[in-house]
């Protein structure tokens, strides 16, 4: 009896494979241009040639203000301040400075309190003329200022405000109402009525309620009219050159204009009276820019 023993094969598992290196942190991933996403140069190209474009006239009028007279340099050097103070002292900027500084101020303060009432009586009240009303605000932004001069004349003669900022302030005031008046009225219909609701529910009477609650949810819109109120205001010629004849009670723009003269111009004279004139919108609309975004964007959403 032949016995066969079956042999025994020790197997063993192959050596497992070396781990790769441990990288630092994941792999940068290329995001991936989607199909309709122009590419960047479409973007920037035209973007650069038009800040180019706005910023040259600004280079050409500051280096015209600070470099002396009679200099063809394309940099400002040596820089001078002559020109500043001659429009200053000998042209009386200083005082149309301040009469337009005037003027500003107190039509930006008008047209805002005004708007603001008027805003809110179209946003939260129903009256059977309310359409018309509103259509006839539309249509009177495409009367020209210069159609209405004749009886705003009168009226101010009649009133014996001619050579008064007042007269001026008034027609700025009147004139941009109505598109004011407008834009409030949309940001107060962004605010939930039922807050105002719960306001009197509380105790507070409508106006204490507008002051609590609605106020100050308006700050973005108020600050965007206002804003272009003055300056609106502060850019205007045409009523200040017409109803203020006194030199002393003329603003900034009609100081400008007295610059030139048929025979000559003073281009050194005209570039700082023009930086003078730009300088005070370019600090409200640095400081106001974030607002001005914000208030625009919640006036143009229907609520």
């Amino acid at each position: 009896m032949i016995t066969k023993d079956a042999d025994m094969v020790e197997t063993t598992a192959p050596p497992a494979p070396a781990a790769p290196p441990a990288m630092s942190g994941p792999a940068p991933r290329r995001r991936k241009r989607a199909w309709d996403e122009p590419p960047r140069w479409q973007i920037y190209v035209p973007l650069g040639l038009y800040l180019l474009f706005t910023l040259i006239p600004f280079y050409w009028m500051l280096l015209f203000a600070i470099r002396p007279a009679g200099s063809t340099s394309l940099l400002p050097w040596p820089v001078t301040f002559e020109h500043f103070e001659k429009v200053w002292t000998e042209r009386s900027f200083g005082v149309f400075f301040q009469n337009s500084l005037l003027v500003g101020v107190a039509s930006m303060l008008m047209t805002t309190v005004v708007a603001l009432a008027g805003g809110y009586a179209l946003a939260r009240f129903d009256f059977r003329i309310k359409r018309g009303f509103m259509l006839a605000l539309l249509c009177s932004q495409f009367i020209p200022g210069a159609l209405m001069l004749v009886p705003l004349f009168q009226i101010f003669a009649n009133l014996r405000m001619i050579n008064s900022l007042g007269s001026v302030i008034i027609a700025e005031t009147v004139f941009q109402l109505p598109l004011s008046m407008i834009l409030i009225s949309g940001f107060i219909r962004n605010v939930p009525y039922s807050l105002e609701e719960a306001a009197w529910v509380d105790g507070c009477s409508r106006f204490r309620g507008f002051c609590a609650i609605v106020l100050p949810m308006l700050r973005p819109g108020l600050i965007a009219v206002g804003s272009f109120a003055f300056v609106h205001s502060w850019n205007h010629f045409l009523f200040a050159l017409m109803f203020l004849s006194n030199q002393e009670k003329q603003t900034i723009p009609v100081g400008l204009a007295t610059l030139m003269s048929a025979d000559s111009v003073d281009l050194g004279a005209l570039a700082a009276g023009g930086v003078v004139a730009a300088v005070p919108v370019v600090i409200v609309f640095a400081f106001i820019q974030k607002w001005l975004v914000t208030g625009f964007s919640a006036g143009a959403v229907k609520g």
